[in-house]
């Protein structure tokens, strides 16, 4: 195998693209690695979104240069953050990106010093670090990369030596975590990174990278690429290159073909003609896009690979001129809308699924809703803030998974921002309720809401999605499910979710309990919560209780008790 000493930016491009595509297509594999057997376990597809995010602003990136790529993929990954996992994931590239921000092309050490910057950085980015995690994997796939890096300058052989070591910390995270052994999985997590750098390998060893990118995609991409050359607030006159030139190129077809189709050798000749640049081929035909001077030679070189099919040339200094009018009418336009909207001091920014739930926050004192079927990624929760128009905001995330997308919100917005981590939707509606004052500061809203959550007490019912052993309980596909405070403490075979939810109400009351707040999911009726009420006043005759339609997916009940 052929030694390489450097890493391009094509290289890099690619690294990145097939780590995309390679987590996109293992998705599914990741989820089911959750330690909960939860229909909402989503580590893999948090991962994916993350990373796509990460590939989509490397793509877009004007600057060829691979600091500025890798830059560019750090933010796209820090706002695309979606979980605990897609948040670690962009602190990763953050340190990798970082490392090597002044450099062309890489060369082993550079990786291996990138790789070393990367899992730095993930752990100083978690306040208490667990081992038996993603952490692990990287910092045991980075010490590797740095041994390796010492004794040999080709990249595949510290690349491989990274993904091997790797590989290996996967396997020993159930030994790490005792509840990764007792439910028999590796960490979701760490599994996300190994796929990561195996698409790095494969792209580095010359294997064949299969990407799935349509023309629909593609016309996303170019129209992506030519928006970032014509802005509203740039001069015509400042626009170094001025032509938007697209061309399509059926390969080895034609009188003019005269040179064999190579990627590598098309892609870098025209990386010397412009910026913007973006080359999609398959075995057929290769399409490009670029912001050039000499558009009439990004045509002629297509020429000596095939037939044209397709040219378009738009001048981009035009375009702006009118773009910069339209940018100037919208500025007066958003000017007289926000002199209309009254003035928010303080919002408050949630997540819930539901349209109950979501109407219960609504009337409880929430400024804004993020729909949380997915969970929301760090630019969902700063757009949020931002579309408030307060002058400072609080976060509930109702969900741990959202933390660390919320504390990197507050890393990012433009005005301040607390946290109050609120792990479930009742949490989140006891700390509004008891904790919320609109009047008060952010400091003092932030401590009295967060000093509520101890008021309250979390249950939720569902339907396991697999087999498995945890905390004792012997749980099968298909039993009901009852989690008291995140932890699953009731299963019931075949499905019974009264039962499931009968049993996990009688352990989450005790002799101060006073009020049970029911919330009934898709999956469930308002008369399952009446009944649910009767068999809880026969545990407790004088218990109080409050049934709400949450119109919540995936847990049919949701309840409360303080």
């Amino acid at each position: 195998m052929e030694v390489v000493t450097t890493i391009t930016n094509v290289e890099f491009g690619k690294m990145i693209n097939a780590a995309a595509d390679a987590l996109k297509n293992n998705a599914e594999k990741i989820n089911k690695l959750n330690v909960f057997p939860v229909p909402d376990g989503d580590t893999g597809t948090n991962m994916t979104l993350s990373m796509a995010s990460g590939a989509e602003y490397e793509r877009n990136e004007t600057d060829t240069h691979l600091g500025a790529l890798a830059q560019a993929t750090s933010k796209g990954l820090l706002m695309g953050a979606r979980g605990n996992s897609g948040v670690i994931l962009s602190q990763i590239f953050r340190g990798f990106a970082g490392k090597i921000a002044d450099k062309e092309t890489l060369t082993a050490r550079d990786l291996a010093d990138a790789l070393m910057g990367g899992a730095e950085t993930a752990y100083k980015a978690v306040m208490k670090p667990t081992e038996g995690t993603i952490l692990t994997v990287i910092r045991e796939a980075a010490a590797a990369a740095n041994r390796t890096a010492k004794e040999s300058d080709d990249a595949v052989v510290v690349m491989k030596a990274t993904l091997d070591a790797a590989e290996k910390a996967l396997a020993s995270t159930p030994d790490l975590l005792p509840v990764l052994k007792e439910v028999g999985v590796v960490d979701s997590g760490g599994q996300g990174l190994v796929i990561v750098l195996e698409a790095f390998y494969t792209v580095l060893s010359g294997e064949e990278v299969t990407t799935e990118i349509d023309n629909a995609a593609l016309d996303a991409m170019v129209m992506a690429l030519h928006n970032a050359g014509v802005q509203g607030d740039l001069n015509p006159e400042d626009i170094t290159y001025g032509y938007c030139t697209e061309i399509m190129v059926d390969i080895a077809k034609g009188t003019t073909y005269d040179q064999e189709f190579d990627y590598d050798t098309f892609y870098q000749h025209l990386a010397e003609m412009g910026d913007s640049l973006l080359v999609i081929n398959d075995d057929e035909v290769v399409k490009v896009h670029v912001h050039t001077e000499d558009p009439g030679e990004v045509i002629n070189w297509g020429t000596h690979f095939g037939s044209l099919r397709k040219v378009k040339v738009d001048n981009m200094r035009d375009q702006q001129a009118e773009a910069a009018a339209a940018a100037e009418a919208q500025r007066e336009a958003d000017a007289a809308a926000a002199a209309e909207k009254p003035a928010v001091d303080l919002a408050v920014i949630t997540t819930a699924a539901g349209a109950g739930i979501k109407e219960l926050f609504a009337s409880s004192g929430t400024t804004v809703v993020i729909d949380s079927e997915q969970a929301p990624s760090t630019q969902d929760l700063v757009n949020a803030v931002k579309d408030s128009g307060a002058k400072e905001a609080l976060i509930l995330p109702n969900d741990s998974n959202i933390f660390m997308a919320a504390d990197q919100a507050v890393e990012i917005a433009d005005v301040p921002v607390k946290v109050v981590r609120t792990r479930t939707i009742q949490q989140g509606l006891t700390a509004l309720v008891l904790g919320y004052n609109p009047e008060g500061t952010l400091d003092d809203n932030a401590e009295a809401m967060t000093a509520a959550l101890g008021d309250v007490k979390s249950g939720a019912v569902t339907t396991s999605v697999r087999d498995t052993t945890l905390n004792g309980l012997e749980i099968h596909a298909g039993d009901a499910i009852g989690l008291f405070d995140g932890e699953i403490v009731v299963a019931v075979p075949d499905a019974d979710i009264h039962q499931a939810a009968v049993e996990l109400l009688g352990k989450m009351i005790d002799d101060d309990s006073e009020l049970v707040t029911v919330y009934y999911g898709q999956e469930a009726t308002e008369d399952d919560a009446n009944k649910l009420e009767e068999a809880g006043l026969v545990l407790d005759e004088d218990l109080e209780f409050e049934i709400h339609d949450g119109g919540q997916p995936l847990y049919p009940i949701l309840m409360s008790v303080e």
